[in-house]
Formats: structure tokens, C-alpha cells, sequence
């Protein structure tokens, strides 16, 4: 384990999460290994999902907000007939049907009108409050409420492979975007159901995944090599955010 740093750095790290964990998990684990106090993270990935984490470290956390305002890009894969509690594989089976004989045009064409601005209903397994209650917490206890639907803008949607039951996606979206949710309403269109089968981060604003590292290599990072890969807090945001 590293020893304490005296002069503690400030900085954005770029991690690549892996599947299996929560983005807190990451947190937990930066602040023992290099024995930092203050750590965050821009924007939660689920457990199930891999890819790009913003991990924030001494006054970069004040920027957390503007971080979180940016656009992301996701890889994912839908799985059609079968559709679950929670949206994605982690959740309970809720119902079966058969996948009907679909054209990659037709599929193609249903993506095609989530395009732009539209409303998306929170799934019911979310972190978001609803009267000061997070939303899993409710359906952990069979609980189902009224989510108020908002609006959310979709750039980019393209399928990178066609193989039924599976359709796999490239996704570019604004902020407060459920991927797992548009898989499911997906599946509505198309009439036979779905569910997020599997997800990975690939950017948030102008970060990348190639320039992540992986949990191994912080697990051998010395403190100055952390200190030479944490990007300076006026090179991450605008400086009219400082």
C-alpha cells in the first residue's frame, strides 16, 4: 500500500471500471491505495456495466456537477423476448415472448425515432429520489410509484451487430440518460420486449476510454506516476467554471 501523501494532488483520473463492482467500490479503493481523504466519482455506472469512471481527487470534486452535465457514449447490447424488473441482466424475469422475424432494416428504423429530444420514464431500480426515497430502495420492497418522465436528447444511435435475439448499439446521449430503459423501450417498439444485456462507458465529454486505466494498473501505481496521469482540474473543465 502506498504510504500518505503529504501534499495531497488534485486531479481527474480516467478509470475503466470493471464489471462486477460500483463506481463507490472504485472511490473506496483510490482512497486506500494512495490513503487520499477526498475522492469522488462523475457519474455512477451500475455494477453490471464496464467502461469510462471520472474519479475526481482533492478540489477536482467541486467540479463534479459540470462533469456530470457531459455527453456520453456508450456501447451496449439489447437482448429481445425477454424483459426484467430492473431492465438490464442483473433483475428478475418479468416476462417472455417470442422474438418475431425481424428485418436489421426494421430495427434499424424503430431506433431511428428515439432520436432527438423525447421523455424517458426513470426505471423503478435507479438511484434517483422521489420525495427524499431512492427509487431501488422501493422496488427492493415489491413497490412500484409513479416516475415523472424527463426529458432527455439522444445524438447518436447505431447498431453495430445483428444476430437475433441480440442488437448491439453505439449510443451517444445527454445527461440523466437510463441506456438499460432505452433497451427496454426498444423492445416495447418492437413489440416482444427487452433488456439490457451488456454496457460500457466509451466517453464523457471529451474523455475517452483509451486513455483509462484499469484497476490492476492503479493497484501497481506509484504516487508519482498518479500525480502524472491526473489531469489539472483547468485542463478538465472551462475556465469559467473554476
Amino acid at each position: 500500500m502506498s504510504q500518505p501523501l503529504t501534499d495531497v494532488p488534485e486531479g481527474v483520473l480516467l478509470v475503466d471500471k470493471p464489471q462486477g463492482i460500483t463506481s463507490h467500490d472504485v472511490v473506496s479503493r483510490m482512497r486506500k491505495l494512495f490513503r487520499i481523504k477526498k475522492v469522488g466519482h462523475a457519474g455512477t455506472l451500475d455494477p453490471m456495466a464496464t467502461g469510462l469512471l471520472l474519479i475526481m481527487i482533492g478540489k477536482a470534486t467541486k467540479v463534479s456537477q459540470y462533469l456530470m452535465s457531459n455527453d456520453k457514449e456508450y456501447t451496449g447490447t439489447a437482448l429481445l423476448g425477454i424483459e426484467t424488473d430492473s431492465q438490464d441482466a442483473e433483475g428478475e424475469i418479468v416476462a417472455e415472448k417470442p422474438v418475431p422475424e425481424l428485418s436489421q432494416e426494421a430495427v434499424l428504423a424503430e431506433m431511428k425515432t428515439f432520436m432527438g429530444d423525447q421523455y424517458q420514464t426513470p426505471p423503478m431500480y435507479s438511484a434517483k429520489k422521489v420525495n427524499g426515497q431512492a427509487l431501488y430502495k422501493l422496488a427492493r420492497q415489491g413497490k412500484t410509484i409513479a416516475r415523472e418522465a424527463r426529458v432527455i436528447h439522444i445524438s447518436k444511435y447505431e447498431m453495430t451487430h445483428f444476430e437475433l435475439p441480440k442488437v448491439s448499439f453505439l449510443v451517444g446521449c445527454g445527461k440523466g440518460t437510463y441506456i438499460r430503459t432505452l433497451a427496454h423501450d426498444l423492445g416495447q417498439k418492437i413489440g416482444c420486449g427487452a433488456h439490457l444485456c451488456e454496457l460500457r462507458r466509451t466517453a464523457v465529454g471529451k474523455f475517452r476510454i483509451e486513455d483509462a486505466n484499469t484497476i490492476e494498473e492503479l493497484q501497481e501505481m506509484s504516487q508519482s506516476v498518479l500525480r502524472r496521469k491526473l489531469i489539472p482540474v483547468n485542463q478538465a473543465v472551462p475556465s469559467h467554471v473554476l
